[in-house]
């Protein structure tokens, strides 16, 4: 299988994010991605580089304008401010929630960072733009690959992108790469394309970039938002509005869920995107429901992500990965290559 791997992704490197409002190391680093770099090289998949199309068009048609132009220039006025902040990670300070007015744009920055942020643990640095554009230009590419004929691509970009909407960013995210491929896959042709995320953390970016669209499936397996972040969507009520009624699946699931049960949710979905008659599908491929990832609490082994891979070849589209979160960083790049060789077997059958 065709792998694109963005070696820009080096350049969103923080040290520290806030976790349950604790300062603390952060959790997404550059080591995950060469992690699976280095599992994909091993098991003697193709990769490729560079040479990825510009995806910024489509960035604009599934993010608000306003929001990238201030995430693209976000560390030049941070630094405009003071420019020893260049040894600094930015954070917000205040939130526009409920009757507080987000339509207009104030011009300090800490607001700012506020009115594009729904959490303090998605940092800021230098590079940010730079690693989360590049990441959706390779999906981009990915999308194209399909395209050109290949049954199935993976993209292995970070930072992750599912948790990223309209005109936020949160969990990690700042782009969201799983949107880009659907919207490019739907510029394509494809009537309906699926978006599947099987992260253990509800892709709620996903969800609110399209929701009120019927030509874009959206089913997500995740953690009770009760007790697992996002924590204020991704409930099974949630199911669309205006023409996107009843093209969005939740399908929370209790922290310890068993890959038995787990993968009776995962029939649910593909049992509704096959209704649904989905004609190419992206899947916003977490990892952290493995069972020994720090920070999630699903019981995955990496046997069962062989056996994701291999369902999800049975659904016979044209399918493209993009990696979301994970963070069991040494197990990581195995259990991504458990998925698609899981997904390559079932296939060549």
């Amino acid at each position: 299988m065709l792998s694109f791997f963005s070696l820009t992704h080096t350049e969103h490197a923080p040290s520290h994010e806030f976790f349950r409002g604790q300062l603390v190391p952060c959790h997404e680093t550059p080591a995950r991605a060469e992690q699976v770099h280095q599992a994909l090289q091993a098991a003697g998949h193709r990769i490729e580089t560079a040479g990825f199309p510009d995806s910024r068009a489509l960035l604009g048609q599934v993010h608000a304008e306003r929001y990238l132009r201030f995430l693209e220039g976000a560390w030049a006025d941070w630094l405009a401010r003071d420019p020893a902040n260049a040894a600094r990670q930015p954070w917000p300070s205040t939130w526009p929630v409920r009757t507080l007015r987000s339509d207009l744009e104030p011009r300090e920055f800490s607001a700012r960072l506020g009115l594009y942020s729904f959490d303090n643990g998605t940092p800021l640095s230098a590079g940010s733009w730079a690693a989360a554009k590049a990441g959706c230009d390779a999906a981009l590419a990915g999308a194209q690959a399909l395209a050109g004929g290949a049954r199935a691509a993976f993209v292995a970009s970070r930072p992750p992108g599912h948790h990223a909407g309209p005109d936020f960013m949160g969990g990690y995210c700042f782009l969201n790469q799983a949107a880009v491929a659907a919207q490019a896959l739907r510029a394509q042709g494809h009537a309906r394309v699926a978006v599947l995320d099987v992260d253990y953390h509800h892709g709620n970016g996903t969800q609110a970039i399209f929701y009120g669209r019927s030509d874009v499936f959206f089913a997500s397996l995740h953690g009770d938002p009760s007790t697992e972040y996002p924590f204020f969507l991704g409930h099974a009520d949630e199911e669309g509005e205006g023409e996107g009624r009843g093209f969005n699946l939740n399908l929370p699931l209790p922290a310890g869920t068993t890959a038995e049960f787990w993968f009776a949710a995962l029939e649910q979905a593909c049992a509704r995107l096959q209704a649904l008659n989905a004609s190419a599908l992206v899947v916003s491929l977490g990892l952290d429901t493995f069972e020994g990832d720090p920070i999630s609490k699903f019981k995955l082994a990496r046997a069962d992500f062989g056996r994701l891979g291999a369902r999800l070849a049975g659904l016979g589209l044209p399918t493209l990965f993009v990696l979301e979160g994970g963070y069991a960083t040494a197990d990581l790049g195995l259990n991504a290559v458990a998925v698609l060789d899981g997904f390559e077997r079932e296939g060549g059958r």
